[in-house]
């Protein structure tokens, strides 16, 4: 690979390609981001449905046509994170987690109480949510959340002992990952089993400082960033990648299940302006290794615009208005993509700013500044649907996938 490579043990540097930092995403970290897959077929909507938040509102889009479905008000400001089942999504509101059915559908009255809603995660067939006001991880079965009649009830729970900005994911054989902190700091993680009504540590590691965001590669090592680095979970033992920079920090991971490479956002200066990053890590699960990718210096983006898709590359959505798309296995960047003019980075990370979505070979792309959203054929780079809105769209949430 190209770029400024770090290895367990030492900290080799590789002059080549001119090549990939952060702000706070959900769920995915987002963007807490999760791996591709073939569209899911639901009875009363075979194509899909696409959530987008606007000021004030929530517009559900059909995922095949983008026509606007139904639309819907709630608070000036939320975030938006696919439940998993392929029907609802999360919609963080100062109440908790409230359900939005997409199918049906409709802003429902259930809510998972939460002081402060935080990450959204889906798993192993569990979505697991966050509370950081309490500290709070809350475990559902995913597939409970098609049948839920009011608020739904969480398999299990566990509270963290300090309250903090955090996230938790449940594995295949249970184990609970989850963050280490405090309001004013965060360390690390810990792994965790339940015996009985309790939960027991069976690994930690707080070698991590400012920990955020997570992300599950292939054969479920798990990857979360930290401000010099990042901290794999792997074989039920944790283990430090350290950055090559001071302060190295990758806040957000982006995945895909059928890859061991971690795709990562990469921010250097602490103190820099601004949300816009200029380069990504590249974490091989695999062998160990973080390796920083420096993009070109027109190629620029913020924590919403990277997202898995074909062939598990990366595609990036830049300021340019360009999609690029980069090969994680090599470091380079192998195509790019035109879809929404040229555009700047927001003043805060909360103020609408072109977001990518991805489910299968379909991107879904916002375009504040023209009030449109567009869908984006990822094997031919071709635009399959473009629809305007009313108001201006913000965060995007695929229902299927």
């Amino acid at each position: 690979m190209f770029g400024r490579t770090t290895r367990l043990g030492g900290v080799a540097t590789v002059t080549g390609l001119a090549l990939l930092v952060t702000g706070c995403s959900s769920g995915s970290d987002g963007t807490d981001a999760a791996s591709p897959a073939a569209p899911k077929e639901i009875s009363t909507s075979s194509a899909g449905r696409v959530a987008v938040s606007t000021p004030g509102g929530i517009s559900v889009l059909d995922a095949k046509t983008l026509d606007v479905v139904d639309d819907f008000t709630t608070e000036e400001f939320t975030r938006l994170n696919a439940a998993g089942d392929g029907q609802h999504v999360f919609v963080t509101t100062s109440k908790g987690f409230q359900l939005l059915d997409t199918v049906a559908p409709r802003l429902t009255d259930a809510v998972v109480p939460a002081t402060t809603a935080g990450h959204v995660v889906r798993h192993a067939d569990k979505t697991v949510l966050f509370d950081d006001g309490t500290g709070t991880t809350s475990i559902f079965e995913t597939a409970d959340l098609t049948k839920v009649d009011g608020a739904p009830e969480p398999a299990s729970t566990y509270t963290a002992p300090a309250a903090h900005h955090g996230v938790s994911i449940v594995l295949e054989d249970g184990t609970l990952l989850t963050t280490i902190g405090d309001e004013t700091s965060r360390s690390g993680a810990a792994a965790m089993k339940k015996e009985g009504d309790d939960w027991t540590e069976i690994a930690s590691n707080k070698e991590c400082p400012g920990i955020h965001g997570e992300g599950t590669a292939k054969g479920e090592a798990v990857v979360f960033g930290c401000e010099d680095g990042a901290l794999l979970y792997v074989d039920g033992a944790f283990e430090k990648l350290d950055a090559p920079d001071e302060f190295g920090r990758m806040g957000n991971a982006y995945v895909s299940e059928t890859s061991p490479i971690v795709v990562g956002d990469y921010k250097t200066d602490p103190d820099a302006e601004g949300y816009l990053l200029n380069a990504v890590t590249l974490i091989d699960t695999a062998d160990r290794s973080l390796e920083v990718v420096d993009l070109p210096d027109d190629v620029q983006y913020t924590f919403r615009d990277v997202a898995r898709g074909p062939g598990d590359r990366a595609y990036i959505l830049s300021t340019d208005g360009n999609i690029h798309v980069l090969d994680p296995a090599t470091g380079k960047l192998v195509d790019e993509f035109p879809v929404v003019e040229p555009w700047e980075g927001p003043a805060e990370w909360q103020d609408a700013h072109p977001a990518i979505s991805v489910d299968g070979d379909i991107a879904y792309v916002t375009e504040p500044a023209s009030n449109t959203v567009h869908s984006v054929d990822l094997t031919t780079g071709k635009t399959t649907a473009s629809v305007t809105l009313d108001s201006t769209p913000n965060e995007i949430a695929v229902a299927l996938g």
